[in-house]
C-alpha cells in the first residue's frame, strides 16, 4: 500500500507588526518610576542627628514637592520649600536626652545651635542624595531585569531612574525657598500651639537667614519634647495686636465655641466679623447671637446680605459689640476700624441679589468716609465690608480691608497697595455644609499688627475639618515687605508710628527669653 505523502507545511508569511515605539516607551517609563519608588521605599532613608534630635530623612514621590516634618505625636509641619516631583520627609524619631540636657543646662549653647543644625542638615542631605541615587538605580534596574529578562533594557531603566533623580534634584535646587520656614503649615496637635509659631515682631526681626530659621524650629521642637509632649502656654507679645477675623457663620452654633477657644488660645485683642452671621435675619434667630457677649474680646461686626436690620439692631444691644456701618470709625486695641453694612438683604425678595452697582456704591461711600477721616488726621487702619466687590472700591484709602461672602479664603494686594483679605466660612457654610459630598471646612484668621506702626506683620490661616471631621491646620503667612532682606514698601496708611492719642515707642521692649506681659484689650 502506498504511503500518503504529507504535504509540506506552508510558512506563515503574514507580517507581524512590532510593538509600537510609544508603547515600549510607556512601558519603560512605568518600570523606571515604579522601580525607583520601590527602591526609595526599601532603602532610601537616612538616620541623621540634627541638633538634639534623632531624625530620619526620606525622599518621596510628590506632585508638588515641599518638605514635611513629622513630629510624633504632636503632628506635622509642611513647608513649601521647593518645586519638584520629590518631597523631603523628615521624621523626628526621638530627642537625645544628653544633648537636650546640655542645651537646658547651658542655654548659651543655643547661640551656636544654628551652625550645628546647618552642618547636620548639610551632611544628612548629602548622605540622603547618595543613598537615594543608589536606591532608585537598584530598584529600577532590578524591576527592569524582572520584566524584560535582558540586561540592556534593565540597565537603561537604571540609567533613566538616575537621570530622573538628578533632574528632580536640579529642579529642587533651582526652586529652593529658604524663607519657607517662615510660612509653615501646622497640622495635628501642633495646630493648637501658637507659641511654636511665635509672635509677629520676632518673626520679622529674628529670622534673618535660613540657618537661624532652622535653628529656631529645632529649638521649639526641643522645648515641646522637653515638656513631655505638652504644648506650652502662649505668651503674647505686648507690642503685637492680635485680630481674629471671622465671617459667614450662617447660624452654626459650633462657631461660638471655636471662636472662644481661639480668643483664649491666641490671646486675641479684638474679633472682626465681616457678616452673614445669620441665614434669614428673622427675629426668631436673634437668640443665636447671645453668646457673643461672652467671647472674651470686643466684637466688631458689619451686616452681610443674610443679616437684616433686625439682626443689626439686636447686636447693637449686646455688650462688647460694636456695629460698623456708614463709614464711622471706632478705635479698639489701638487700631482704628471703619465699615459699612451690605446694601442688600437677600432673603427679602423685594431686592435684587447680586447687583454689582449697589455694592460698588456702598464701597464708594466707604471710600469717601475713609478719605475724609484721613484728611482730618485720624486715618483708618482696617476697613470692613461683606462683599469683596465693595472692598475693592477702597483701594488706596486704607492699608487693609476685610471681607467675606465667598466662603473661600483669599489674600491679594490691590493695584494701589491696599491688602484685601477675604475670609472663608467660620460656620462651615452653615446648613449648606451637608449639601455636598464633603462638608465645608471651618475657617478663620489671626492677623498680627504692630502696635506702634499699626502695620500688618503676619497672619495665620486656621482651617478645621467640617461636620464629622477632626482635622486641623494652621498656616503662617507674611507680607512680602516683611520677608528677610525685603525693603519695606509704602502702604496707603497714615504716618507710620503715630497712633491717635498715643506716643510712639512707649511700649517697654521685650527681652528675649522673658515672657512678656499680655496687654489688656481696649474696650
Amino acid at each position: 500500500m502506498a504511503r500518503a505523502r504529507s504535504r509540506p507545511a506552508v510558512p506563515d508569511l503574514t507580517p507581524r507588526s512590532p510593538a509600537r515605539p510609544w508603547t515600549r516607551a510607556l512601558g519603560l517609563c512605568a518600570v523606571v518610576l515604579l522601580g525607583a519608588w520601590l527602591g526609595l521605599l526599601a532603602v532610601g532613608d537616612v538616620r541623621v542627628p540634627v541638633g538634639p534630635m534623632n531624625t530620619t530623612m526620606t525622599l518621596r514621590p510628590s506632585a508638588t514637592g515641599g518638605t514635611k516634618i513629622n513630629i510624633s505625636p504632636l503632628g506635622a509641619l509642611h513647608l513649601d520649600s521647593h518645586t519638584a516631583p520629590l518631597r523631603l520627609d523628615v521624621n523626628v524619631d526621638q530627642l537625645d536626652p544628653e544633648r537636650s540636657r546640655a542645651l537646658v543646662d547651658h542655654p548659651e549653647r543655643l547661640s551656636g545651635l544654628q551652625n550645628e543644625v546647618a552642618r547636620d542638615v548639610g551632611h544628612g542631605t548629602l548622605d540622603l542624595a547618595a543613598r537615594s541615587a543608589a536606591a532608585v538605580v537598584t530598584g529600577a534596574t532590578a524591576l527592569g531585569l524582572a520584566v524584560y529578562r535582558r540586561p540592556r533594557p534593565a540597565l537603561t531603566a537604571g540609567g533613566l531612574a538616575l537621570t530622573l533623580l538628578a533632574a528632580s534634584g536640579v529642579s529642587a535646587w533651582a526652586t529652593w525657598k529658604p524663607g519657607s520656614v517662615l510660612e509653615p503649615r501646622f497640622s495635628g496637635l501642633l495646630s493648637s500651639a501658637p507659641s511654636v509659631v511665635g509672635n509677629a515682631r520676632s518673626i520679622v526681626t529674628e529670622f534673618d537667614v535660613y540657618q537661624q530659621e532652622l535653628a529656631r524650629l529645632v529649638t521649639n521642637v526641643t522645648k515641646l519634647y522637653d515638656a513631655t509632649s505638652t504644648l506650652p502656654a502662649y505668651q503674647p507679645d505686648p507690642t503685637t495686636v492680635r485680630v481674629l477675623h471671622v465671617s459667614d457663620i450662617h447660624l452654626n452654633p459650633a462657631s461660638w465655641k471655636i471662636i472662644a477657644s481661639l480668643v483664649e488660645q491666641y490671646k486675641v485683642n479684638v474679633i472682626v466679623d465681616s457678616g452673614d452671621t445669620m441665614d434669614h435675619g428673622t427675629a426668631a434667630e436673634n437668640g443665636f447671637l447671645d453668646p457673643v457677649a461672652d467671647l472674651g474680646a470686643p466684637y466688631l461686626w458689619v451686616r452681610g446680605n443674610h443679616d437684616s436690620a433686625l439682626t443689626q439692631q439686636y447686636l447693637q444691644g449686646i455688650k462688647n459689640v460694636r456695629v460698623l456701618d456708614g463709614g464711622r470709625a471706632v478705635t479698639v486695641a489701638g487700631l482704628r476700624f471703619a465699615g459699612i453694612g451690605d446694601p442688600q438683604f437677600t432673603p427679602d425678595r423685594s431686592t435684587v441679589p447680586g447687583s454689582a452697582g449697589t455694592q460698588e456704591a456702598a464701597g464708594d461711600a466707604l471710600a469717601a468716609a475713609l478719605r475724609a477721616q484721613k484728611a482730618a488726621g485720624t486715618p483708618v487702619d482696617v476697613a470692613v465690608v461683606h462683599e469683596p466687590s465693595a472692598a475693592r472700591r477702597t483701594d488706596g484709602e486704607v492699608p487693609m480691608v476685610l471681607s467675606g461672602h465667598l466662603h473661600h479664603p483669599k489674600t491679594e494686594v490691590l493695584k494701589k497697595g491696599t491688602r484685601l483679605r477675604i475670609e472663608g466660612s467660620t460656620g462651615g457654610s452653615g446648613l449648606r455644609a451637608v449639601e455636598g459630598k464633603y462638608p465645608d471646612p471651618i475657617q478663620a484668621s489671626i492677623l498680627y499688627f504692630d502696635r506702634d506702626t499699626r502695620h500688618l506683620q503676619a497672619w495665620d490661616e486656621i482651617e478645621l475639618g467640617g461636620l464629622g471631621l477632626t482635622t486641623a491646620e494652621v498656616s503662617r503667612h507674611l507680607p512680602k515687605e516683611n520677608q528677610p532682606g525685603a525693603t519695606p514698601s509704602t502702604t496707603p496708611s497714615a504716618t507710620p508710628g503715630t497712633t491717635p492719642g498715643r506716643t510712639p515707642g512707649t511700649n517697654p521692649p521685650t527681652t528675649p527669653g522673658t515672657p512678656p506681659t499680655p496687654s489688656a484689650p481696649t474696650p
